[in-house]
């Protein structure tokens, strides 16, 4: 396993995060596997040296948190795990059970830790921009968070570069806890977060773990032009086909595969070597809920793509709308 810095901090993660939608009840959606099924993968994550697990309030309704906290109190040291979780979305109807205003972020971050059965996580995460709370408010609440000692650091997501800039910046104004991290949408079938966010997180020293690397699977090359889902979470994700499936994705896809065969690895491996090589990328979020899945995201760190591997894999993109902001 590698290893490297988080951001501008000290903080070392595994160069694979290991994501936890995954793991947690198939009530919540049919994919997910539930305790018994997920423990393997926690087991085998920590033999792989990921250290770097993600999770978020949301996941299962909160079981997520509660599968996670169980595994990394049976298995692991907690000094040794770095355990990031979010906070953003309703959970129910009533008008404070969701956003970032103070209220509910107090309120969930205690929810977070009694459900994880830990006194603090390392990094805790906005998980969308809130336009109803004003981002003073939020940033101090975040600040004071980090202050009680329940967060290490703070980290955000999916959002427009001009929104990050100002989140930082009224941090920075007032003497506020800073982002260290974010938690965008970026595969080689969505780039439009090189134009302006990755370039201002590479100029401020902010770490990007981006989500959905392989593209809610897209990439790993199994997907037809005709519409065939090889997985159940391919056959129930309308969220998939609202970002990906254009020709010029699938032609991307092509492109993968090319490159796959040549090297004699999985088409994924490819998409994630290209990711992990990409200015300022700490830690791909992969999620995985077959072994294989996991133990080949790994061997992808030892794939080492040439300059002229990489122009090929990128040429045949065509811009995208903004995806992933809601």
């Amino acid at each position: 396993m590698q290893y490297t810095n988080l951001g501008h901090t000290g903080l070392k993660v595994s160069r694979i995060c290991l994501g936890c939608m995954t793991y947690g009840t198939s009530q919540w959606r049919d994919w997910v596997l539930d305790e018994a099924e997920s423990r393997p993968f926690f087991a085998r994550a920590l033999e792989l040296g990921i250290n770097f697990f993600d999770t978020a309030d949301m996941y299962s309704r909160g079981v997520s948190e509660e599968v996670l906290g169980r595994a990394m109190r049976d298995l692991a040291n907690r000094d040794d795990v770095v355990i990031a979780t979010k906070v953003y979305f309703h959970w129910s109807d009533t008008p404070n059970r969701g956003g970032l205003s103070r209220k509910h972020i107090m309120a969930s971050i205690d929810g977070s830790l009694r459900r994880l059965g830990m006194d603090y996580v390392d990094l805790y995460q906005i998980h969308r921009w809130d336009y109803e709370t004003p981002i003073e408010e939020t940033m101090e609440a975040l600040h004071d968070v980090v202050k009680a000692g329940k967060a290490r650091y703070i980290g955000a997501s999916s959002m427009y570069a001009w929104q990050f800039a100002t989140a930082q910046h009224v941090a920075e104004r007032y003497g506020w806890t800073r982002f260290i991290s974010m938690q965008n949408h970026y595969n080689l079938v969505y780039r439009e977060e090189e134009r302006e966010m990755n370039p201002l997180c590479a100029a401020q020293g902010v770490g990007l773990i981006p989500w959905s690397p392989l593209a809610r699977g897209f990439l790993a090359g199994n997907r037809t032009r005709g519409g065939g889902h090889p997985t159940v979470r391919a056959g129930t994700d309308d969220f998939a086909h609202q970002l990906y499936y254009q020709d010029a994705d699938f032609a991307v896809v092509d492109r993968v595969v090319e490159i796959a065969q040549k090297h004699d690895v999985s088409p994924a491996q490819i998409a994630l070597a290209w990711l992990l090589a990409q200015p300022a990328v700490a830690s791909p979020i992969i999620g995985a809920s077959k072994m294989y899945q996991l133990e080949e995201a790994v061997e992808a760190l030892k794939i080492d793509l040439t300059p002229e591997e990489r122009s090929a894999l990128q040429a045949p993109y065509v811009p995208h709308p903004v995806l992933g902001h809601s």
